[in-house]
């Protein structure tokens, strides 16, 4: 694959993934739609995107997922709507991808992954803003839609860890896409009496389930294998700096200061775990060639 080629192929799926804040947002902010409704669509028109694609590419079913996993998707899927009721596009954006990375990372210390010193002045850097973020005050966020988007984040590391080695990764998500639609149908079912659509809020769901999720996932499953992993975490980097320009542009929000500083942090603290990793690992390479 040609450089120019990983280049757009990565730019486009962060533009992708920064869509799903936006769309959400707009979504619950400007029209009628319900959060449980909006999970829903998105799933199923995710499934079908992602469906679609596996057929024209192989010509198989999908025959591959597991429940675990899907339940994994569905808690990022419902958490990350019900979240943007009360949360702005950037904050909430800010605080999924924390959560991602502070999961997978965590994971790592505890699988046994050892952290240089630079490591833990970037994991305490990102964590310090976090919890800077979240501190009472006039510009802090919600605390229930916080909580919301940090689990989340939580459910979506746990999901890319548990898919790091099932398979081809479109076809794997597309069968937990599956999965994860009638435990969203089930939540709608509950909230009915709570229940509301319109035709705008329906295609903005639409939109961030087939697009920004079904051929957003797979444009950048297509480019993964070009990047190393330090440089495929580090370029999602980029994710929730596209959603505040997004916010502002599109949706009038505002930028506070204490956005900008906490942000700074936890993107520059988990730029160092990345980038300290990323060493390591070139390191180790060279030395056992």
């Amino acid at each position: 694959m040609s450089l120019i080629r990983v280049i757009l192929l990565t730019t486009l799926a962060m533009l992708a993934f920064a869509a799903n804040s936006l769309l959400c947002r707009a979504a619950l902010l400007h029209t009628d739609i319900d959060a449980a409704s909006f999970t829903t669509i998105r799933l199923m028109s995710g499934a079908l995107v992602l469906w679609f694609i596996v057929q024209l590419r192989s010509g198989i079913g999908l025959g591959a997922g597991n429940w675990p996993s899907a339940f994994a998707l569905f808690v990022y899927a419902a958490g990350f709507s019900f979240a943007y009721i009360t949360l702005s596009a950037a904050t909430g954006a800010l605080l999924l991808f924390g959560a991602v990375q502070v999961t997978m990372i965590g994971y790592g210390l505890w699988a046994g992954e050892r952290f240089r010193a630079l490591q833990m002045v970037g994991f305490a850097l990102a964590f310090g803003g976090l919890v800077g973020l979240l501190l009472p005050g006039l510009s802090s966020p919600p605390l229930f839609g916080s909580l919301l988007m940090l689990a989340a984040g939580v459910g979506w590391g746990i999901y890319s860890l548990r898919g790091s080695d099932g398979g081809d990764p479109t076809r794997v998500t597309a069968g937990n896409f599956l999965r994860a639609v009638p435990m969203a149908a089930i939540v709608s079912v509950l909230m009915l009496g709570g229940m509301s659509m319109d035709i705008t809020g329906v295609i903005y769901a639409i939109a961030s389930g087939a697009l920004a999720s079904g051929v957003g996932y797979a444009i950048w499953y297509t480019a993964l294998p070009a990047l190393r992993a330090s440089s495929a975490a580090t370029v999602q980097l980029s994710v929730p700096v596209i959603t505040a320009i997004g916010g502002v542009i599109l949706l009038s929000e505002p930028i506070t200061l204490r956005l900008i500083v906490t942000s700074a942090a936890i993107l520059g603290g988990v730029a160092l775990v990345i980038w300290q990793r990323g060493q390591d690992l070139t390191n180790r390479r060279i030395n056992i060639s």
